[in-house]
C-alpha cells in the first residue's frame, strides 16, 4: 500500500505560480541553480558558526570546571542539542518547505552561541550546558542544508549536489578556528573571557546564515519538488508490484544510509573532541590548536566536490566503504604519533576529516535514494537524530576514555570501529527479491 503524505492532497492545491514550475523543466533547472547559490552562501556564514564549539567548547568546559573528565560534555550537549533540532528542523521542513525549517534553525543556534557568551561572563555551567543545547541548532541545520540541493536534482546529480553545499561550507569552518586567536583578544578587549570570544563570533555568522535562507530562499526547493512529484504520480496508472518493490529496498537503503552516517560521526566527534585537550595537556597553544582543527574541518569539507563526483560515478557503497578505512588509518595515526609531531597529528586529523567527508557524503546519497517526496525530509530529520546522538555519545564517553585510558587508546577504539561499516555495506548491497523479507 502506497501512503499518501499528509500534506499532499492533489496537484490542485498548488497555486499557478508552482503550477508553472511543474509544467517548464527550464524553471526547474533554473531553480535548482538558484537554489544552490542560496545554499551556498548561507553553508559559509554556518561553517564559520559550527567551528567555534569545535575548536573551544572542550577548552571553555576545562577552565570552568577544573577537570578533563567532563571536557567531553560541551560536545555531548551541542550534538545532543542538535539530535532534537534536526528531527525539529527536518518536520518543520516537511510541513512548511526548507526555507522554514532551516531558517529556525540557524536563528536558534545563533541564540545559544549568545547564552554561551553571557554564560562564560557569569561563570555558570548550568547556563552554559543550556546555551550548548541551543547552540547545537546550529549544527544540526549547517548538517540539515545539504538535503536542500537535492530536493530538485535527479538521481544521477544528487551527491554532487550534496558536496556542492557542503565544500562552501568550507570557507567559514576553516576560517573559524584560525579566527580562535583574533577572536580571544577581541573577547578580552570587550570585557569577556577569551574562550567566548569564538562563540560572539558564531552568534553573528548562524544569525547571518538563518536571514540569507529566510529572505531569499524563494520559492521553496522542497514544496516545488513535491508538486513535481504529485503530478508525476497522477500520470501513473499502476505501481503496485514495483511499489512494493522499492518500499522494500528503501527500508535496506535507509537503514544502510544510517549506520554510514552514525559511525562515521561517531567516530570523528569521538577523536577530534579529545585532539586539543590532548594538545593542551602537552604544551601546545590556542593557535596550534586552531590550525590543526582548521586543517581537519578542511579536509571535513573541502574535498566534497570531488567526494560528489565520485560518489555519483564509482557508487555510494564503494565511497562508504572507502569511509571506514580512511577513518581506520586515522585512529590509528592519531594513537601513534608522537606529542610534539604536529605534522603527524595534522595528518591524523586530516585523515580523520576525510573519512567523515566519504561517509557523509555516501551516506546522505543513500538516503535521499532510498526516501520519496512525500516522506523525505522527515526521514533526513529523523536519521540525523541518530547522527547527531552518536556524536553525543561520542562527545561525551571520549573524555572518560581519556581521563581513564589515554588519547591513543581512544584513538585506536575509533578506528576499529569504524570497520564494522564493511559487513554493513556487504549486507545492503544484496537486494532483495520482491516478497523477501528486508528485515
Amino acid at each position: 500500500m502506497i501512503h499518501k503524505s499528509d500534506d499532499s492532497s492533489g496537484l490542485a492545491r498548488y497555486p499557478e505560480w508552482i503550477q508553472s514550475y511543474v509544467e517548464s523543466t527550464e524553471k526547474q533547472q533554473n531553480l535548482y541553480r538558484r537554489t544552490l547559490i542560496i545554499v551556498v552562501l548561507s553553508q559559509i556564514f554556518g561553517g564559520a558558526g559550527l567551528a567555534a564549539g569545535i575548536t573551544v567548547g572542550a577548552l571553555l568546559a576545562q577552565q570552568m570546571l577544573g577537570t578533563d573528565s567532563f571536557s567531553g560534555v560541551p560536545t555531548a550537549l551541542f550534538t545532543l542539542g542538535s539530535a532534537g533540532a534536526a528531527l525539529y528542523v527536518g518536520r518543520l521542513s516537511q510541513r512548511f518547505g526548507r526555507r522554514s525549517g532551516l531558517a529556525a534553525g540557524f536563528l536558534a543556534g545563533g541564540i545559544g552561541a549568545i547564552g554561551v557568551v553571557i554564560a562564560a561572563v557569569m561563570n555558570s555551567i548550568v547556563l552554559l550546558f543550556i546555551s550548548l543545547l541551543v547552540y547545537g541548532a546550529g549544527t544540526a541545520t549547517n548538517l540539515q542544508a545539504r538535503y536542500a540541493g537535492t530536493d530538485l536534482a535527479n538521481a544521477s546529480q544528487r551527491a554532487t549536489a550534496i558536496s556542492i553545499a557542503m565544500v562552501s561550507t568550507t570557507f567559514g569552518a576553516v576560517a573559524g578556528p584560525n579566527l580562535v586567536e583574533i577572536m580571544g583578544q577581541f573577547a578580552t578587549k570587550v570585557g569577556v573571557p577569551a574562550l567566548s570570544g569564538p562563540f560572539i563570533l558564531a552568534a553573528a555568522t548562524y544569525i547571518l546564515a538563518g536571514m540569507v535562507l529566510l529572505i531569499f530562499l524563494r520559492p521553496d526547493p522542497l514544496i516545488i519538488a513535491k508538486a513535481i512529484a504529485e503530478d508525476q504520480r497522477k500520470n501513473k496508472s499502476n505501481f503496485s508490484n514495483e511499489a512494493l518493490n522499492s518500499l522494500s529496498l528503501n527500508k535496506r537503503g535507509v537503514a544502510a544510509a544510517a549506520i554510514v552516517m552514525v559511525i562515521t560521526q561517531l567516530v570523528m566527534v569521538a577523536i577530534m573532541t579529545m585532539t586539543p585537550v590532548h594538545m593542551g595537556k602537552h604544551g601546545h597553544g590556542l593557535s596550534e590548536v586552531g590550525m590543526i582543527i582548521g586543517f581537519h574541518i578542511g579536509a571535513m569539507y573541502l574535498p566534497s566536490l570531488l567526494t560528489g563526483i565520485l560518489v555519483d560515478k564509482i557508487g555510494r557503497l564503494s565511497m562508504a566503504i572507502a569511509s571506514g578505512i580512511t577513518l581506520l588509518a586515522a585512529g590509528v595515526l592519531a594513537a601513534l604519533a608522537p606529542v610534539d609531531s604536529m605534522l603527524l597529528l595534522t595528518i591524523a586529523l586530516i585523515l580523520l576529516g576525510l573519512g567523515w567527508n566519504f561517509g557523509l557524503i555516501s551516506g546522505t546519497a543513500l538516503l535521499v535514494d532510498a526516501t520519496n517526496l512525500s516522506n523525505r525530509a522527515k526521514t533526513q530529520g529523523s536519521v540525523d537524530v541518530m547522527v547527531a546522538l552518536s556524536g553525543a555519545s561520542g562527545g561525551m564517553l571520549s573524555g572518560i576514555v581519556v581521563a581513564h585510558s589515554s588519547y591513543a587508546a581512544l584513538s585506536i577504539a575509533g578506528g576499529l570501529l569504524s570497520l564494522v561499516l564493511i559487513p554493513v555495506l556487504i549486507w545492503s548491497s544484496h537486494k532483495p527479491k520482491l516478497g523477501e523479507s528486508n528485515k
